[in-house]
């Protein structure tokens, strides 16, 4: 049985686990994904979760997020805050009515319901969010009009205005040009150090390579975490990707 204490305080040291998981299962009715994953996420720091489409990164990010419910195994966040997570770009339709500013109070939602009026302090939440992403030029323009690094740049955005110290990304550079890859990852290099615990699901190599931390994921499993250069080796890389 699936067991999730309640929230303890932060420990100490800087690089202390902000997420714990052991014996981690979960996946969808008649379909099992993660099997037994046991590992932590350290805070204050960038973790990847590398490995190909059907390994489980998704999944994974789901359950850290609460939006997938584990069937076994134990899950311990050591934090204050629930998770922010930032879904990926195809998942929000392009028609969707949704102005950029928009997008971005939706973050405040969890404070304040989807019905209730914002208040000064989240306008300026949202404000904020809008200014560190770059995006305040294109507060009025429609989600489905921009380009996809201003796109995903609203939808970190949104994270932001959660106000999290855990942000929650899957696939936030796939389909960017390099510039924008850029962009995004020195924003989320700029969010650690402002004491955001970052975590993305990437196939991107050089954003993993980037990052502190590595999970490498094959069908389900944990192949491999450490430090992305011990991790991410040619020998690894060709084990994960080869047919089964």
């Amino acid at each position: 049985m699936f067991k999730e204490p309640a929230s303890v305080p932060p420990p100490p040291t800087e690089r202390a686990a902000r997420v714990r998981f052991t014996g981690l299962c979960a996946g969808y009715p008649g379909r099992p994904v993660l099997r037994r994953l046991s590992a932590e996420i350290p805070g204050l720091a960038t973790t990847a979760l590398v490995g190909p489409n059907g390994s489980g990164k998704s999944t994974l990010l789901g359950v850290l997020a609460g939006v997938i419910r584990p069937t076994s195994g134990e899950l311990r966040h050591h934090g204050g805050r629930p998770p922010a997570f930032v879904p990926q770009r195809g998942a929000v339709g392009d028609a969707l009515p949704l102005t950029v500013r928009q997008t971005v109070e939706m973050g405040r939602w969890g404070e304040r319901g989807p019905w209730r009026r914002l208040t000064r302090r989240d306008r300026a939440t949202v404000d904020a969010a809008l200014d560190r992403l770059g995006i305040g030029d294109l507060a009025a323009r429609q989600l489905g009009e921009l380009s996809g690094g201003q796109r995903q740049r609203a939808l970190i955005a949104q994270g932001l205005a959660q106000e999290s110290d855990l942000l929650l990304l899957d696939e936030p550079t796939t389909g960017l040009d390099p510039e924008a890859r850029d962009r995004i990852g020195a924003l989320l290099t700029g969010l650690v150090a402002d004491g955001v615990t970052v975590v993305q699901a990437t196939h991107d190599l050089g954003a993993a390579r980037a990052a502190d931390t590595c999970l490498l994921l094959r069908e389900g499993h944990l192949a491999g975490r450490g430090r992305p250069d011990d991790v991410l080796t040619t020998a690894a890389l060709a084990r994960i990707w080869q047919p089964l």
